[in-house]
């Protein structure tokens, strides 16, 4: 088990800071979502779907 983690262990080190950063993107996500913000991040005159957009139903 010892020699499978050392020679692996660059492997599972980038693993876990890519899982970190993915968590990270998530929670700011569903934080901004929870703030009402958009996750586009432009102006609704030109989305196709702006009609159905939740910003717009809460105005």
């Amino acid at each position: 088990m010892l020699e499978w983690l050392s020679a692996n262990i660059a492997n599972i080190i980038i693993l876990a800071i890519v899982a970190v950063i993915v968590v990270l993107i998530i929670r700011k996500m569903i934080k901004d979502r929870k703030a009402g913000k958009s996750s586009c991040g432009c102006n609704c005159a030109g989305c196709a779907m702006a009609g159905s957009c939740k910003s717009k139903a809460k105005k």
